[in-house]
């Protein structure tokens, strides 16, 4: 099983699985990585056309927080062995999607934003793939794939979605949600979008020069952003009202289609990111080779 191209999936993911809107599912392994067990890897496929033929493109899913309900949440997914299992069977790009809430009042709940940058403000998570060794000095000129994010973009245009073409994504480390202070403080920062999953997936992609982007769905506004009472029993306690949850929920639908047609523009794309050289000063000076198994522990 070798794809270049991997989908890691966010709240929602499992929903999506079974209602086989990706295509055909060929087949589902957990992987065995030197960091624990991955989540589940599927392989799917699915026809387009190219160039007057028909082709089947295949890719890989994993759905971040489980498949059977949200059962893990952001802190305490083994992000290290998730990407390390892609990597492993091939992924080249990934494209994940996640549901963050609103900082910046620009955006609206319902709409898709392409983040192109990031704040980490996350605590004690295994980040990188280098712990103990002299590599990783990796610079972050552009976090998220400027060629993913272009593909993204040109799917959303094409399937008539309101859209960001920008954002800066405020990762924090949950599982609780931020206070009204904390949220004052990231809008001072620059923050526009705030969630708790893309953070060390980008970071550990960029580690074994797997190019990365994410594609978020604004869920709800911020701690203090709006004003909304405590509402008990429901998702966020209240802080996302009736029509914007059904507004999300079709949102999440459409992934399926969205996934389908950027998968398509990748595919025409070469890939001439930095993404893939991230670890060439190393390789230069022979600190590593190119198997980059031996590149983690060594």
């Amino acid at each position: 099983m070798k794809e270049r191209f991997a989908i890691i999936g966010g709240s929602g993911a499992y929903d999506l699985l079974k209602k086989e809107g990706f295509g055909v599912d060929l087949e589902c392994r957990k992987v065995i990585t030197p960091f624990g067990e991955s989540a589940p890897i599927h392989r799917f496929k699915f026809p387009v056309l190219i160039e007057g033929r028909e082709i089947n493109l295949s890719f890989l899913f994993m759905s971040r927080h489980g498949e059977n309900g949200y059962e893990i949440s952001a802190p305490f997914v083994n992000y290290r062995a998730n990407i390390w299992a892609l990597k492993e069977y091939g992924a080249e790009r990934i494209i994940s999607w996640s549901g963050p809430g609103i900082i910046n009042n620009r955006y609206s709940v319902g709409d898709f934003v392409l983040p192109d940058d990031i704040i980490d403000e996350t605590k004690g998570r295994d980040y990188t793939f280098f712990n103990g060794t002299g590599i990783g000095f990796i610079r972050q000129s552009h976090p998220f794939c400027p060629e993913i994010r272009e593909g993204l973009s040109d799917a959303l245009k094409e399937g008539g979605e309101k859209y960001h073409s920008k954002a800066v994504y405020v990762c924090t480390q949950g599982p609780r949600l931020e206070t009204a202070a904390e949220i004052r403080k990231f809008r001072t920062f620059g923050g526009d979008i705030v969630g708790m999953t893309l953070v060390p997936e980008l970071f550990l992609s960029r580690e074994l020069e797997v190019c990365y982007a994410s594609l978020c769905y604004l869920t709800n506004y911020a701690e203090g952003v709006k004003d909304r009472d405590y509402t008990a029993d429901e998702l966020f306690e209240g802080m996302q009202n009736n029509d914007e949850k059904e507004r999300v929920d079709t949102m999440v639908l459409r992934f399926s289609e969205i996934i389908r047609r950027t998968l398509k523009k990748l595919s025409l794309m070469e890939r001439n990111c930095m993404c893939k050289n991230a670890m060439g000063r190393y390789k230069k000076r022979g600190d590593i080779g190119e198997d980059w198994h031996m590149w983690i522990g060594r």
